[in-house]
């Protein structure tokens, strides 16, 4: 029996720098009904992603930001418990771009079926969904990596970084990773084959950098920014390739950071390094989707591939676990389990 009730999360305040609980809204609302051609969903699980901070924002960006009240954005894999749409029958596994909610109803338009005999269902948020689909294509299109080349991984036991690690190996790459802690480094190092991993917390965080890089860095995977970033910048061999996709360390910023204005290093190095630097959305790459699942999905049954999943339960705790996201607390794919995995 479908329920009566339909919590949701949503935007109650824009942030002015670190969010907080305050900006977010639990609320409840009628669970939908189906009206022709349409689904509602039962929310599994949630994804939380960085690129979230930047919906919260009302600003240009390359995707619209989430309006005071409107339920916060987010990919979620649910089970369809009400069809009228015939490409989707109760009992189905989705995925879809469905929020912050419980129950969500949809004309079918973005969500697509999973196997759930495969994969375990949760992978479809993490190392087979967005951030591998990231990794995989950001590496490949802009990386371009090659045998005996350095790469470096920011935010390196995250959900894209641990993969753009693993994948670089996979192409014969010396892989240096960069993360927040020893229990991270350690598991970078010891889990994922990473040939060695930093702590950014370490006061000798620049010069360890340039010990692990002795040959320089040919292509540094930037998800971070800030001091990560000023570390690397000298350490760029000629024609090193820098691929884009986050900058977690500035989505909090109110202003300009104080200090010297460094992008005159920045231009002398792009110059004279003559470095290839690419910011990218994953979407640009839609076409691979398909050669990046089969590929993936093969390197996961081979073991090439590992990922590590972080689950918080309740949809309540949402918006304290994307806080805890931007500050790194979590280890691993950050994952919301919103109701019961009936499907094991």
């Amino acid at each position: 029996m479908t329920p009566d009730v339909n919590r949701q999360i949503t935007l109650f305040a824009r942030p002015h720098g670190v969010p907080k609980k305050s900006d977010f809204k639990l609320v409840e609302t009628p669970v939908p009904t189906p009206g022709e051609g349409e689904v509602i969903v039962r929310s599994i699980y949630l994804s939380l992603d960085p690129y979230m901070r930047g919906r919260m924002n009302e600003a240009k960006s390359y995707a619209a930001p989430v309006g005071i009240g409107e339920v916060m954005e987010g990919g979620v894999v649910g089970e369809v418990i009400a069809s009228k749409n015939p490409k989707f029958n109760e009992g189905d596994i989705v995925f879809g771009y469905l929020g912050w909610q419980e129950y969500a109803s949809s004309n079918g338009k973005g969500l697509r079926k999973l196997d759930a005999s495969q994969v375990p269902i949760s992978t479809a948020l993490g190392i087979l969904g967005m951030p591998g689909m990231t990794a995989y294509t950001g590496l490949s299109n802009i990386g371009k990596p090659k045998e005996g080349e350095t790469l470096v991984v920011a935010a390196a036991s995250g959900a894209v970084g641990s993969a753009v690690g693993q994948i670089g190996k996979i192409k014969g790459c010396r892989v240096i990773g960069i993360a927040g802690g020893a229990e991270k480094c350690d598991f970078v190092v010891r889990e994922l084959g990473f040939d060695a991993c930093i702590n950014h917390h370490d006061e000798e965080f620049a010069q360890n950098l340039e010990y692990a890089c002795r040959d320089g860095i040919d292509i540094y995977w930037e998800n971070v920014g800030g001091a990560v970033f000023e570390a690397v910048l000298p350490l760029f061999n000629f024609f090193a390739r820098m691929p884009v996709c986050g900058l977690i360390a500035h989505y909090n910023a109110t202003s300009l950071p104080d200090g010297p204005n460094k992008t005159p290093l920045l231009m002398r190095s792009v110059l004279t390094n003559r470095l290839h630097i690419q910011g990218f959305i994953v979407w640009d790459y839609a076409s691979q989707q398909t050669e990046f699942e089969t590929t993936m999905s093969n390197w996961i049954k081979d073991g090439k591939v590992k990922y590590r999943e972080d689950f918080v339960e309740g949809l309540e705790n949402a918006p304290d676990a994307f806080i805890g996201l931007l500050e790194g607390r979590n280890f691993g794919k950050l994952v919301i389990q919103v109701s019961a995995n009936l499907t094991l």
